[in-house]
């Protein structure tokens, strides 16, 4: 009986370990409406998800800005298809929260469809109470 219950001590203290909390759940919700924003090229939501100091970096090493990085999407001049993220990762300090994940995509880029597979590091800052990307990074996976 000791063990058991000495089993079930571990087991609470270790799934306690695991929840989020309610940062990281708030960045968690701002990250599904960013790829959800990024898939539809949804001009109003990304404007509403981004801040306008944000800095958008490809794996190309090209960086775009709030402006240039909006109007592409909602161009159609890049199109993400469908966007699949795994490996996530979320780390909050303050007002900032660090968001690591890997991204497989179908795109069109320029008219030519293809795919991405990236690992891509977010940056959030809360303004005025919302999560807001910041700054955005993505690198070929190797």
């Amino acid at each position: 009986m000791k063990k058991l219950f000495g089993f079930l001590l571990l087991l609470i203290a270790f799934t306690g370990t695991q929840s989020q909390t309610k940062q990281e759940t708030e960045v968690t919700k701002a990250v599904s409406s960013l790829i959800s924003a990024l898939e539809a090229g949804d001009r109003l939501a990304l404007e509403e998800l981004s801040s306008t100091a944000l800095s958008y970096g490809h794996s190309n090493g090209r960086v775009e800005n709030r402006i240039e990085f909006i109007e592409a999407l909602a161009s159609g001049v890049s199109d993400f298809i469908n966007i699949k993220t795994s490996n996530q990762t979320i780390s909050v300090t303050g007002k900032n929260a660090i968001v690591r994940h890997r991204l497989d995509a179908a795109v069109v880029d320029k008219g030519k469809q293809g795919e991405a597979h990236l690992n891509i590091l977010l940056v959030f800052v809360k303004e005025k109470g919302r999560w807001k990307l910041l700054a955005r990074q993505a690198a070929k996976i190797v």
